[in-house]
């Protein structure tokens, strides 16, 4: 006849209790030693008892090295997950940041492209500006031109005018001189050729005289 299933619940005898502790608790450790030595594997024990006493078992020589590993291998995975938190928000905060960076460049950008048109605007005006100059210059250049060829025949008419006019003067100042100067002589009565009156003295005096000074003066000059 078969032993009966055992019903797992606490014994409420406090001698059979420690009893059974005791042998479930060698029969622990002796299997934990078993599988370490049977399967090459690293096994650590650790037993506190209800009154708090501690039973160990570690196949390697320590066991602070063990409970590190232990951490390591429990905790690490919620560091890497932590970083991976950690990394994830980092990321995100970049993003963040390169969001508005981005945005600003994107105002940045149309502000400039703005500038660019509004200059591309100013230097059409400018080159319609520069070539209107241009063309009030010709036109001046060509007045003057103008007025330049147009001159010398006006000072030339000017200046045959003026010598005709001055020629005219000439001949008008000359001619009268020469009219006067070949004027003939006037006669005078009184000279008498061949014939002698008796006068006195004092009136032959004067007569003669007056005789000499009409022989002697043209007759335009009295």
């Amino acid at each position: 006849m078969g032993r009966g299933r055992v019903e797992l619940k606490r014994i409420e005898n406090k001698i059979n209790r420690q009893v059974t502790f005791a042998k479930r608790r060698n029969g622990l450790l002796k299997k934990a030693y078993e599988l370490s030595v049977l399967c090459d594997a690293e096994v650590a024990l650790i037993i506190f008892s209800n009154r708090g006493k501690l039973y160990e078992f570690c196949s390697t020589s320590n066991m602070l090295k063990m409970l590190e590993r232990y951490q390591k291998c429990t905790y690490g995975s919620m560091e890497i997950d932590r970083s991976a938190n950690n990394a994830e928000q980092n990321s995100y905060k970049e993003y963040m940041k390169l969001k508005a960076k981005y945005d600003s460049l994107q105002q940045y950008q149309r502000q400039t492209q703005s500038m660019l048109d509004r200059l591309s605007e100013l230097q059409v005006k400018e080159r319609m500006w520069i070539e209107a100059n241009k063309a009030l210059q010709n036109k001046q250049l060509e007045e003057v031109y103008a007025e330049n060829q147009a001159g010398p025949s006006w000072a030339a008419g000017d200046h045959h005018q003026n010598c005709c006019s001055y020629e005219q003067q000439q001949q008008h100042d000359q001619h009268p001189q020469s009219q006067d100067f070949f004027q003939p002589l006037d006669c005078n009565s009184n000279l008498q050729i061949g014939l002698y009156n008796e006068v006195g003295p004092s009136h032959l005096t004067d007569s003669t005289n007056g005789q000499n000074l009409n022989a002697l003066v043209p007759g335009w000059m009295l």
